[in-house]
């Protein structure tokens, strides 16, 4: 039997399933008749793999037969896309499908997914004008020591052109983000509930490899007796694990009673990272489920139900973790919540009080892994064998391989998390990110408290994003498998 090194977030080790091994799918090679190398990758690797496998009719085991007929035929199918990306769109992928995604260069698609990536620092989201196919952008905010630190640009302002072309649903994509490095923002202002140009102008250049600490904000407050914890935490990446870790120490040595997690601007990431910081709030029970996985029905039947339980986790990176021990959370979201951020809320719900405190999640309940032509390692990205991968073929795919499940089988939130307590953003009063008047912020430590004070929640111009910033990013709405462990196959 051949070991492999599989990515998946299974949190035991097995080295064998039901039927003792795991049995990989025989398929065909194509012809050589023509250059299908990219295309041939991505058939094996998805047919194997991907979470809706039996949904297309393409990637179906019995699709190509192994005779001089079929592999012509095969041959012939993996031809009829020139562009590894348009065959994966077209011929490939499941109609439903709203979250796989490739990468002609697997340096690109794991580094972004670290979070290292060519950005200027400025995180915005775009909202189109109603009845107009015209955007306009809001700063959400700054990452530190980026192009956009230097700059004059702050958290609210806003913007509605770049290079002095009108943003809108035709040229937002080739003006901010697949165009040039360097572009100058056209600024506008809030007026008696307009958005009005003015004649300020901001230069930003991306740069490369600018990697952001996901651990934006981190402190804590004393108000009505409670001690109340705050983390605004961007991007669940498990480089950055330590960091999480300390942030929630030093809250937890400087004794706070309730915890505030921020997680409105939070993409997705690492289930991994998740589970830490799970175990940090709650506890690190290692025999208590976080959640379960499901597979394509072709993989599920092939492991035992203990199998697919990730179990809540009791070190970091061989530091243990001093759990908080709380019964309640309290996380503010946004539309732009997803994956990861959904998974943290869904899977500590059969444990303990989550108070969801702002707008809808996204919802995207399927997690992915890493997958380049590799075909030794049964296609999985590994960072120690990057030397095995075919030096013609350089592409990566992103496919979801999975659902995940909390304890008790709940995993059907693909219209998004509802909030407990609904507040939008609000573009006219967007407040100070950490500030304990910032409007999310303010209606958790109102829900702790239980002083209503006379503070007025009302939201006068509700943001609702059509795109984020973090559009240009992989780890946008994923949930990754990012653990290493062995699988005999």
């Amino acid at each position: 039997m051949k070991k492999i090194l599989v990515l998946l977030v299974i949190a035991v080790i097995f080295s064998c399933s039901k039927d003792e091994d795991l049995t990989l799918t025989k398929t065909i090679d194509p012809d050589g008749s023509a250059d299908v190398e990219v295309q041939d990758f991505m058939w094996k690797a998805m047919n194997f793999w991907y979470f809706w496998q039996a949904n297309v009719d393409d990637l179906g085991d019995e699709r190509f037969v192994n005779t001089k007929e079929g592999r012509a035929e095969y041959t012939a199918f993996l031809d009829s896309e020139e562009n590894p990306a348009a065959f994966f769109e077209n011929k490939l992928q499941y109609i439903e499908d709203r979250f796989s995604f490739y990468n002609e260069d697997y340096r690109e698609l794991t580094n972004s997914l670290a979070g290292i990536s060519k950005s200027n620092g400025l995180e915005f989201g775009l909202v189109r004008f109603q009845d107009s196919e015209e955007l306009f952008g809001i700063v959400r905010y700054i990452i530190p020591n980026s192009n956009a630190a230097t700059a004059d640009i702050l958290r609210g302002d806003l913007f509605t052109g770049v290079d002095g072309q009108t943003l809108t649903l035709s040229n937002y994509e080739e003006l901010l983000f697949t165009g040039s490095d360097s572009y100058t923002l056209n600024m506008a202002d809030f007026v008696t509930g307009n958005i009005v140009p003015n004649e300020e102008e901001v230069t930003l250049t991306k740069a490369e490899a600018l990697a952001e600490n996901p651990v934006y904000i981190s402190k804590s407050f004393e108000i009505g007796g409670e001690n109340i914890g705050y983390i605004m935490y961007n991007q669940f990446t498990n480089e950055y694990d330590d960091e999480l870790y300390a942030a929630v120490e030093a809250l937890k040595s400087a004794g706070i009673t309730n915890l505030v997690m921020d997680l409105r601007y939070n993409p997705g990431g690492s289930v991994n990272t998740t589970r830490l910081l799970a175990s940090m709030i709650y506890g690190t029970n290692t025999s208590e489920v976080f959640l379960r996985k499901r597979y394509n029905d072709k993989l599920q039947n092939q492991f035992n139900d203990s199998q697919l339980e990730v179990y809540f986790a009791d070190k970091v990176n061989g530091k243990t973790i001093n759990s908080l021990g709380f019964s309640k959370l309290y996380v503010l979201t946004s539309s732009s919540s997803a994956s990861a951020s959904e998974l943290l809320i869904n899977s500590l719900e059969p444990y303990i009080d989550v108070i969801q405190i702002g707008d809808v999640t996204r919802g995207k309940n399927e997690f992915s892994t890493t997958l380049v032509d590799d075909r030794d390692n049964s296609y999985l990205y590994t960072p120690s064998r990057v030397n095995k991968i075919n030096p013609n073929n350089q592409w990566a795919i992103q496919p979801l391989i999975g659902r995940n499940e909390n304890a008790e089988g709940f995993s059907d939130f693909i219209s998004g998390l509802q909030p407990d307590i609904f507040l939008k953003e609000d573009y006219g009063n967007l407040g100070i990110l950490g500030e304990q008047n910032e409007p999310l912020l303010a209606r958790a430590i109102e829900a702790i408290t239980g002083q209503t004070g006379k503070r007025d929640f009302t939201v006068l111009n509700p943001i609702e994003v059509f795109i984020s910033s973090k559009v240009g990013n992989p780890i946008n709405d994923k949930m990754i498998d990012d653990t290493v462990y062995n699988l005999e196959f």
